[in-house]
C-alpha cells in the first residue's frame, strides 16, 4: 500500500489554469505507475492521466492537461490547463504496479481534491 495526498484544488473561472500535485509515501516510488481520475457528481470514477515511463490520457484532456512526476520529491502532478465547466470534479491521485487505464488495476488512493470550475 501507498499512502497518497492530493493538493492544489480550487475554484477556477473557465479558461483557467490548476496544478494538482499528488505526495506519496512509498519505498521505490519509481517502480509505481501513478495515474488520475476524478468523479463528478452523479457520475462514475473516470481516469483522466496516467504516467510510468511515458504519459498517457484519456480522449476528453485533448491536449489540455499534462502529467508529470518528480521521483526525487515522490510526486506526481497534473498541470491542468483551458479548464471548462464539464471538468469539474474531485480528483483522486492512484497507484499501481502496471501501466493501465483501469480504475481496478490502482490498489492506493488518496482522499481526493474538489476542482471546481466555474464563472
Amino acid at each position: 500500500q501507498v499512502m497518497l495526498v492530493e493538493s492544489g484544488g480550487g475554484l477556477v473561472q473557465p479558461g483557467g489554469s490548476l496544478r494538482l500535485s499528488c505526495a506519496a509515501s512509498a519505498r521505490a516510488f519509481s517502480n509505481y505507475a501513478m495515474g488520475w481520475f476524478r468523479q463528478a457528481p452523479g457520475k462514475e470514477r473516470e481516469f483522466v492521466a496516467g504516467i510510468m515511463w511515458s504519459a498517457f490520457y484519456a480522449d476528453f484532456v485533448e491536449g489540455r492537461f499534462t502529467i508529470s512526476r518528480d521521483n526525487a520529491k515522490n510526486t506526481v502532478y497534473l498541470d491542468m490547463n483551458n479548464l471548462r465547466s464539464d471538468d469539474t470534479a474531485v480528483y483522486y491521485c492512484a497507484a499501481s504496479s502496471v501501466q493501465s487505464r483501469e480504475r481496478g488495476n490502482y490498489h492506493s488512493w488518496g482522499q481526493g481534491t474538489q476542482v471546481t470550475v466555474s464563472s
